[in-house]
């Protein structure tokens, strides 16, 4: 956590920005000199803070799972990396549908997907929305676009065409809340504004960001602008692994069984208008999710 110290000398007052923090096992700390005064941008300030002491505490660690990735893949034999990509599609199927209430357990999902089993006594929706995220994922991973607003509209008809085909890939015109979040989504007004910013956002990072940074940031701003009445965590999680992808990055596996933290985590981002809890949150769990890439690298 970033925190603001106070020095009296002299008879004059002194403000830092102070962040502790672990590295190689010490506890290292930054500070900041912000000036006799608190600055008016003192949030934003706070922010370019705590990207310059991510870039000396996460960054090499991505770089090294890159590396470690890369020469792994570039070793498998096509058919384990076929069923490796398999593998990941089943559990990220399973885990991004049961966030969103899906009834489907990991053992319905994995025999629907491979076999083309359908579950007994679960909700038709469930098992369709399941079988267009896994064509959606397939397609994310082969196709040569770019996020674009068009394309996200059509990855979300094709998730809900079947389903719930009155709002598939159509911008929300009305107000939503989210159950048991203390954030409130932006009101329909405003939503074309801030998807046309939000493209413009990632045309200009896309470039220039950390790919696991952008990841994090493309997940966030996306569902934070919840443009559709409902599939909006699904969306946000396909391009979140479209960039990692992208960039030839492991993609990422948010569990169910870690939606709480999860929650928590993009809740205290939007409440707060402050996109480091989330980040840092994104940064940790990929560590942990690729802690193997890091040890082999070592």
């Amino acid at each position: 956590m970033v925190t603001i110290r106070k020095e009296e000398r002299n008879g004059n007052t002194y403000y830092y920005l102070e962040h502790s923090f672990r590295l190689h096992g010490k506890t290292l700390k930054k500070e900041k000199y912000l000036g006799k005064a608190i600055p008016k941008n003192i949030e934003k300030i706070k922010i370019d803070f705590l990207y310059e002491i991510y870039k000396e505490k996460w960054y090499p660690k991505f770089k090294l799972i890159k590396s470690a990735f890369y020469n792994e893949q570039k070793n498998m034999p096509p058919e384990a990396l076929e069923k490796y990509i398999e593998s990941f599609m089943i559990k990220f199927t399973y885990d991004t549908q049961r966030i969103e209430g899906s009834t489907l357990n990991f053992r319905d999902t994995a025999s629907l997907l491979l076999e083309g089993r359908t579950p007994p006594n679960k909700p038709i929706k469930d098992v369709k929305e399941a079988e267009e995220h896994k064509k959606i994922f397939y397609e994310m991973l082969k196709t040569k676009k770019d996020v674009s607003l068009n394309l996200i509209l059509e990855w979300h008809y094709k998730l809900f065409k079947e389903t719930k085909s009155d709002i598939a890939g159509k911008v929300r015109n009305h107000q939503v809340a989210i159950s048991g979040s203390r954030f409130i989504p932006p009101p329909p007004a405003e939503l074309n504004a801030l998807l046309d910013e939000f493209i413009k956002w990632y045309n200009k990072n896309k470039s220039e960001s950390n790919p696991v940074e952008l990841a994090a940031l493309v997940h966030l701003k996306f569902v934070t602008i919840h443009p559709f009445t409902d599939g909006n965590g699904r969306m946000s999680r396909i391009l979140m692994n479209f960039v990692l992808n992208k960039h030839k990055f492991p993609m990422l596996n948010i569990e169910y069984k870690n939606r709480s933290s999860y929650y928590t985590a993009l809740e205290r981002s939007q409440v707060k208008h402050n996109e480091s809890p989330f980040v840092q949150w994104f940064f940790k769990r990929y560590l942990k999710s690729n802690k193997a890439y890091l040890k082999s690298s070592q």
